[in-house]
This record gives structure tokens, C-alpha cells and sequence, in this order.
């Protein structure tokens, strides 16, 4: 599929506003992930609520995770091959009958554990698919000189429906879903949670529909086997040795911090009676509202640096190591509201710099196989860690875990400023052939 042209007769390109496949584009992502808070809450809740616990809850963050993480450098590949746009469409087309079909288990009575796992694990091989597709569809839509803009709002929109949809998730799972006297609240809520995200999958399907990408220039289908064009991609990042630091350093943060504390936040707030579901919802909600808040700042102000990109990066990771830390002990939401609220909006104010400046370093032929690498970072070792984590805090106290986390991450921050190229990382000011 291609789009219409996207340059105004003087030859400047048409500004953002008037490009119709991306407004679709980020509408059909901004409503996707809207969706997907949902069930971002609903899941941990649904197995605390069904078994107490986290070993379980380890386990299927791990159905989800593992498999995703094992296809994700496949699913990039692929999209390297294909249409990112088609394929994005076809995984959103299965995702909402998956959800769907949970929501459905979950409404209609206690949803069988069997069930949940062989769910878990569609999920997650679909979203090895999609992930590296949405992330490389943004440089077929727009201009190079207007990438960052483009992130910045297209991540902005996006943030903000990952800021609204845990806080109504909680506030619905909490008991507003309207339970009968024959099913407990957090059961009916729960369910109407999953099936708001197969809804959310439906329509942002159909929006996608809508979008027209152009070829990339010059970029032919990569040759031979699936597996010779993994390697490449991954040949690629490891001789690029700014690349290839980044990578390892977020991997090590992925399972030593992030993981961890994927599970620890709604642990915490199971475990503690004056939490409880609304409040994690709330906690999530203010962490994206803060995110938000730094990607706005971030577009505001783009060439706001400490010294440049990465010495800008670490610092950030060091302060956010310091909010990480006292975390396991709130004993009110609003304290843990400040703290979540300052992570996010430091971790936002670098994400649309980081985001822009992998996109503009790295070839267009070889895009989808290095996003699929970056998401993997993300989206596969990280869940991992925290299904790692389940089986841990059956003898840590999630607290004395928060503690752990935040000064592992100070350290990194502080050995990667000292031993490593990260601190001399510039912003890229024009892509790569």
C-alpha cells in the first residue's frame, strides 16, 4: 500500500496535521494501548484475586513473555520482508478474539487456570509480531526531518491513554463494573476490563485499515532464510558499538530492575489493605500521567540535553534509581503517586529522544530487525524477569525488593557514566541511508 504525498508544493513537507495516514496511524495506536491498560491491571488481579499466588502470577507473565521474547527477533525479520501495516493489522484481528474470548471465560464464571495459561501464550506469540510492526511503520509515514515530531506525538497520545485506562481499570475492577449479588465485584469487573481491550483491538484493526505506507527507498525484501536475516540485524547492532552498549545496558536494567518491579507494584498493593486495586490502578495511571508530561517537555524543549543524549540518559537513571527505592514503603497512595509520577516524567523526557535517535541511526532496510531487538530488550526480558520475580517474593518482602532495585540502578547509572561510550551519545540530526 502506498500513501499520498506528503510535501506542499514548495517542497517542504506538509506539516503533521495534514497528514491523513498518520492521524490514523497514531489514533489506531493511541486507542490500542488505551485498551491494553486494561488488561494490564485486570491480568495480575485476576490470578491474586483467583489463587493469592505470585508464583502463579509468575508463570503466566512468563506464558506471555517467553514466547514473545523467543519470536520477537522472527517477528522483526518478517516485518523487514513484508508489510509492517498488514501484519500489524492481522496480529490486532487476533488479539481482540483472544481477549475476547477471555473476557468472556472470566464473565461467565471462574475462568479455568488451563485456560489462562493456553491465553497467555497466543498472546504472547502475537505480540511478537505486532511489536516490531508498530514500531517501524512511523519512518513510512512521515518525513525524515519530521520523525521526532511524529514520535513525540504520537508517543504523547499514546501516553496519555496509558495514563487514563489503568485508573479506570482500577476504579472499574475495584467494584463499578456493576456486580451482581451472585458474583463478586473484582470477577465482573475484571471480565468488562478484558473485553473494553478486545473492543479496543476491533477498532484500532479497522483504523489501521485506513493508513497507506510508502515503500521504503531502495529497500528490497532481505534474501535467504529467516534466520541469515536475524543475524544480520543482529551483526548489525553488535558492530555498532554505541548501539550495542545501549542495548546490553538496557538488557541488564530490563532483568535487574524493571522486571522486579512489574510484579512487585501490584503485589504491594494486594498485600497492603489501605491499597488494594484502585490504588494500583492509580499509581500505574500517575506514572503515565508523568510520562506524559516529560514527552510533552521533551517536544517543547528537544535540544534540552545535560551535556548531550547519554550523559542526559544516566542522569535520568540515577534519579529514578533514587524514587525507586523508597517505593516498598508507602502506606498511602499519594505518596507513592509522587514517587511513580517522578519516574515517569524523567523516563518520558528521554524516551522520545532515545526512540528518535535508534530510528534515524539505524538503515531503513534493517529497521523492523533492530526495533524487534530493542522491543525484545523491553518487551521479552523484562517480563521474564518478573515472572522470575513471582517465584522471588515468596521470600523477599516486595519493600526490601523496591530497595534492591532502585540502588542496583543508581550503580549501573554511575559504572555506565564511568566504563562505558553512553556518556558520549549525541542526538542523531539526520538518518542514515
Amino acid at each position: 500500500m502506498t500513501s499520498a504525498p506528503t510535501s506542499s508544493p514548495s517542497g517542504a513537507p506538509a506539516p503533521l496535521s495534514r497528514n491523513r495516514d498518520f492521524r490514523w496511524l497514531t489514533a489506531s495506536s493511541a486507542l490500542s494501548l488505551l485498551g491494553d491498560q486494561f488488561s494490564l491491571i485486570a491480568m495480575p488481579w485476576l490470578v491474586l484475586q483467583t489463587t493469592g499466588d505470585t508464583r502463579v502470577l509468575g508463570t503466566v507473565l512468563a506464558l506471555i513473555s517467553v514466547p514473545r521474547a523467543v519470536f520477537i527477533l522472527a517477528g522483526g525479520a518478517i516485518v523487514d520482508r513484508h508489510s509492517p501495516l498488514r501484519i500489524l493489522r492481522a496480529t490486532r484481528w487476533l488479539n481482540a478474539a483472544l481477549t475476547g474470548v477471555l473476557a468472556m471465560l472470566v464473565l461467565s464464571g471462574p475462568c479455568p487456570l488451563w485456560a489462562l495459561y493456553a491465553l497467555s501464550l497466543a498472546i504472547g506469540i502475537s505480540t511478537a509480531f505486532g511489536i516490531p510492526a508498530a514500531t517501524s511503520i512511523t519512518p513510512r509515514v512521515v518525513e525524515p526531518s519530521q520523525l521526532h515530531a511524529a514520535n513525540g506525538i504520537g508517543m504523547g497520545l499514546r501516553q496519555l491513554g496509558m495514563s487514563v485506562g489503568p485508573l479506570l481499570a482500577g476504579l472499574l475492577i475495584a467494584g463499578l463494573g456493576g456486580a451482581g449479588v451472585q458474583r463478586p465485584a473484582h470477577a465482573t469487573g475484571t471480565g468488562l476490563a478484558f473485553a473494553l481491550d478486545a473492543l479496543s483491538f476491533v477498532v484500532a484493526a479497522w483504523m489501521l485499515g485506513r493508513v497507506r505506507i510508502r515503500p521504503a527507498a531502495g529497500q528490497t525484501p532481505p534474501a535467504g532464510a529467516v534466520a541469515r536475516s536475524i543475524r544480520e540485524g543482529l551483526a548489525h547492532a553488535w558492530h555498532d558499538r554505541p548501539l550495542r552498549t545501549c542495548f546490553l545496558y538496557w538488557g541488564l536494567l530490563s532483568v535487574l530492575v524493571m522486571g522486579p518491579m512489574q510484579i512487585a507494584l501490584p503485589v504491594l498493593a494486594h498485600d497492603r489493605p489501605q491499597l488494594g486495586a484502585a490504588a494500583f490502578g492509580i499509581l500505574v495511571g500517575v506514572h503515565g500521567a508523568g510520562t506524559l508530561a516529560g514527552m510533552a517537555l521533551a517536544g517543547a524543549l528537544p535540544r534540552l540535553r545535560l551535556v548531550n543524549l547519554g550523559t542526559t540518559l544516566l542522569a535520568v537513571d540515577a534519579v529514578v534509581g533514587l524514587l525507586i527505592a523508597p517505593l516498598g514503603g508507602i502506606s498511602a497512595v499519594w505518596q507513592g503517586g509522587l514517587l511513580m509520577g517522578g519516574v515517569g516524567l524523567l523516563g518520558g523526557f528521554v524516551q522520545v529522544g532515545l526512540f528518535t535517535w535508534i530510528q534515524q541511526r539505524v538503515p531503513t532496510r534493517l529497521l523492523g530487525r533492530t526495533m524487534a531487538l530493542f522491543m525484545f530488550i523491553f518487551m521479552g526480558l523484562q517480563p521474564v524477569a518478573a515472572a522470575a520475580t513471582g517465584w522471588l517474593l515468596q521470600a523477599l518482602p516486595p519493600g526490601r525488593l523496591f530497595m534492591v532495585c532502585g540502588a542496583t540502578l543508581v550503580l549501573a547509572a554511575a559504572i555506565a557514566a564511568v566504563a562505558t561510550p553512553m556518556r558520549r551519545m549525541e542526538d542523531v540530526r539526520r538518518p542514515l541511508p
